[in-house]
């Protein structure tokens, strides 16, 4: 796989626009496609997302100023356009007419590619119920085992209010997980 380095270089070069931007999907795809997926639990909707991903990516490439990683920019634009369809799916469900709507978790523990089991298949269930800030949070900091102050950076928010929705977050978990039982 090519370096940041080689595919922001041609990039910039005439005519070799296309193909960096090519070397870029191949290169970040798989793994971004994952960090959404843990976040919506469905496939069509994380494919949707990545896809809103790469092509905010496409539109403000040219404005990249290099001061991370392309993949940490392409996270960041990742957890935004999650953190932008959880809002909006959650006020689609709360105005639903029909009710019937299965949740994120459901949608996640009947995919096919699921290969969990019922320790896990519970906490997707609780990870669901939570708000679109919590859920992020808590995926970021769970999963990804990012530090607080990155996840804080990345969601242009203070160290201490990402502690607090982790810990919101991890009483809710835990306190669902208890009700199962």
């Amino acid at each position: 796989m090519p370096e940041d380095r080689e595919i922001l270089d041609a990039f910039r070069q005439e005519g070799k626009e296309d193909y960096a931007f090519n070397l870029l999907v191949r290169k970040y795809s798989r793994d971004l496609y994952w960090k959404i997926r843990r976040m919506v639990f469905d496939h069509d909707d994380a494919d949707d997302i990545l896809q809103n991903t790469f092509l905010k990516a496409w539109k403000y490439l040219p404005d990249f100023r290099e001061e991370s990683r392309l993949f940490t920019w392409l996270y960041r634009i990742a957890v935004n356009e999650t953190l932008n369809f959880l809002k909006s799916k959650r006020l689609r469900t709360m105005f639903s007419l029909t009710g019937n709507e299965k949740t994120l978790a459901d949608k996640f523990t009947a995919d096919p590619y699921f290969t969990g089991d019922e320790i896990t298949r519970r906490l997707y269930a609780a990870i669901g119920k939570l708000p679109p800030k919590q859920k992020i949070v808590f995926t970021m900091r769970y999963f990804d085992q990012m530090k607080f102050d990155e996840i804080a950076t990345m969601l242009k928010g203070t160290t201490g209010s990402v502690k607090a929705s982790y810990h919101h977050a991890f009483i809710k978990i835990k306190r669902y997980l208890g009700e199962e039982d």
